[in-house]
């Protein structure tokens, strides 16, 4: 009987994942099982090298083994560029574009009010002392266009004005978008934010 309850246990943990529910982690524990040598033990190894090793960067607030990232030791990044998101999703987000190559600032949420998250709960002090210590000139706000994202994005700007270029990314129609699917906030940004032809 201890079998099927660490079994259903794993199902149980399984399921507490983004993007899996009950039925998904079932299914994907079934297929480790049955896949046991090619899937299920690799992935045991894996997760306790992950739990064992993973850490936060001191510097940047990146995932990965070391003290400091790849990103933040890599000389060929553009040092007076930084680019400010508010998780590490955000930033391999960015990294599997492949298209910035500065360096990056993980602020660990936005604020909100609600949440009772303000500025020191977030990594936005340590944002500050790099924008000095590093000799930044150009900060991209690169938050998600939720309230507490530009809620986040104004408080940063009112703390950096005067002290660095402040960027932020466009907004608007993505590309093979359709007006027709777009919601209106979507399509007043883009408007706005009109360019020439």
């Amino acid at each position: 009987m201890r079998d099927t309850n660490d079994i259903e246990a794993l199902i149980a943990m399984m399921a507490r994942l983004p993007g899996l529910g009950p039925r998904s982690a079932r299914r994907a524990v079934l297929h480790m099982i049955r896949k046991r040598a090619l899937l299920l033990s690799p992935l045991a190894e894996l997760m306790t090298r992950v739990a064992r090793d993973a850490r936060e960067c001191l510097n940047c607030g990146n995932i990965g083994t070391q003290d400091i990232c790849e990103i933040c030791e890599d000389a060929r990044r553009a040092t007076g560029l930084l680019c400010v998101v508010e998780d590490v999703a955000d930033l391999w987000a960015m990294e599997r574009a492949g298209v910035f190559k500065g360096r990056y600032h993980v602020l660990g949420g936005t604020l909100s009010a609600l949440d009772q998250v303000g500025p020191e709960e977030l990594r936005i002090p340590k944002l500050q002392a790099r924008v000095e210590s590093e000799e930044i000139t150009e900060v991209i706000l690169a938050l998600n266009a939720t309230i507490d994202g530009q809620t986040t994005a104004h408080y940063i700007a009112d703390q950096l004005e005067g002290r660095v270029t402040l960027t932020s990314l466009a907004q608007g129609v993505p590309i093979g978008g359709e007006l027709d699917y777009l919601d209106e906030g979507t399509i007043s940004a883009a408007l706005n934010a009109r360019k020439a032809i």
